[in-house]
Order: structure tokens, then C-alpha cells, then sequence
């Protein structure tokens, strides 16, 4: 399994856009707080650090750009 989003459970106030922008499922909502699923198909985008209001998300991994 690979790294999953940090979720600061203090700072979620369990809003659900990281989970409605979660394409792999990687997200759950979970008694009004959002807990992290280790899934295989998590591709890293980030998408759920960047739309989460209270930055409750980090992302453990940098996305490195390699131009060929």
C-alpha cells in the first residue's frame, strides 16, 4: 500500500468535499469526521488537500513533474 492522506481529525468538521472529489474512494465519511481507506488505486492528485475548508488534509508525498 502506498502513503494515504493525513486526516487531522480536530480540523474536520466532516463537510464531505474531500470525499465528493475522491475518485478512488480513498475517503469516507464516518460518524461526521472523515477517515482515510488504504486503497490501491489512490493516485496521489490531491484534490482532497485542496478543497478540504479547514485544511484538515495533508498529502505524505510530493508529485514530482519529469519533462521527457
Amino acid at each position: 500500500m502506498g502513503e494515504m492522506p493525513i486526516i487531522d481529525k480536530a480540523k474536520c468538521d466532516g463537510c464531505g468535499l474531500c470525499v465528493s472529489v475522491c475518485a478512488c474512494g480513498a475517503l469516507k465519511l464516518v460518524e461526521k469526521t472523515v477517515q482515510a481507506i488504504e486503497v490501491d488505486e489512490c493516485r496521489w492528485c490531491t484534490l482532497c488537500e485542496l478543497v478540504c475548508p479547514n485544511e484538515a488534509i495533508s498529502c505524505p508525498f510530493e508529485i514530482i513533474i519529469e519533462n521527457d
